[in-house]
């Protein structure tokens, strides 16, 4: 009988992203803190006669353009496999929402098929699967904390996670990336950005300090998201003004925002008020792990 394995796919925030200019490549100079979190999607990866792809809920996307049925693809052509595989996706984190919803779900099935094949988890060329993937989906495989430079995809050193309740609050609307990115450009040339360093966020990681993690958030993005969704702003107007919050900012390139808490009452009061409100949240918690997958009784 065929092996099928669950793999738990975490949502990220980034504590730190400062984007620089653009490279020879077409991509922007990224330094970024990441986190993952205990918000996550769920994937069902197992062989079997005949391929089959389900994500629910239906994301209006064909198979081959999602990213997790392009991980598959990218994991049996670098390995030199063959044959059929079932995967399925219970997606509970947002699309468009800076989360990296995508690139976990294509971490997971890397992740996956590494154990149904039985590759080391560490292996370089399972890194460079991810890399082909996407410049966060290197993160996902090992999760909680991490400092990446160059697109974002290159870890610079592995980072202490926090452990705190977070509260993510979302407008309706998404931000495409490649949109994001354009307005970053163009707000830039108009105004150029002092260049913000992660020093501090980082020793406050490292000795362990919350309330000093929550002091250093940076976003440079934020103001051009806002731009394109202009609620993103009242967001981060309401998450600064709500009780228990250490510190907020913006998830990637939005439009989900977050807030650091003092305890899981005040993420949940917090998620609470903002769907009142007419926003998706939800109350969560940092994650020192990345996927993890398990094999399920046959």
């Amino acid at each position: 009988m065929s092996r099928t394995l669950e793999v738990v796919a975490p949502a990220k925030v980034n504590l730190h992203l400062a984007v620089g200019d653009v490279r020879p490549d077409g991509y922007h100079t990224v330094c970024t803190v990441l986190h993952t979190l205990e918000l996550a999607d769920v994937l069902r990866v197992s062989e079997a006669p005949l391929d089959s792809f389900v994500c629910s809920p239906h994301l209006g996307l064909a198979p081959e353009e999602n990213l997790a049925f392009r991980a598959a693809r990218a994991m049996e052509e670098q390995f030199g496999r063959r044959g059929g595989l079932a995967i399925r996706i219970e997606k509970r984190i947002p699309a468009g929402a800076g989360l990296g919803g995508a690139s976990t779900d294509a971490a997971a099935v890397v992740v996956a098929l590494a154990a149904l094949w039985g590759i080391p988890r560490d292996s370089l060329l399972l890194r460079d699967v991810a890399r082909s993937l996407g410049a966060d989906v290197p993160f996902f495989i090992q999760g909680g904390a991490a400092l990446f430079r160059e697109r974002g995809d290159v870890l610079e050193k592995r980072l202490t996670p926090v452990d705190l309740p977070v509260v993510l609050v979302k407008p309706d609307a998404p931000v495409p990336t490649g949109q994001a990115y354009a307005a970053f450009d163009l707000l830039s040339a108009l105004c150029p950005q002092s260049a913000v360093l992660p020093d501090a966020l980082i020793a406050a990681l490292q000795s362990g300090d919350p309330e000093g993690v929550a002091l250093h958030l940076h976003n440079s993005m934020i103001g051009s998201s806002a731009t394109i969704v202009p609620a993103i702003a009242d967001v981060l107007e309401y998450l600064s003004g709500s009780a228990g919050v250490l510190g907020f900012s913006m998830a990637g390139s939005g439009s989900a925002c977050y807030a650091l808490c003092r305890t899981d009452a005040d993420a949940r009061c917090c998620a609470a008020e903002a769907a009142s409100r007419g926003y998706w949240s939800v109350a969560t918690r940092t994650r020192a792990t990345g996927c993890e997958a398990r094999e399920l009784p046959q």
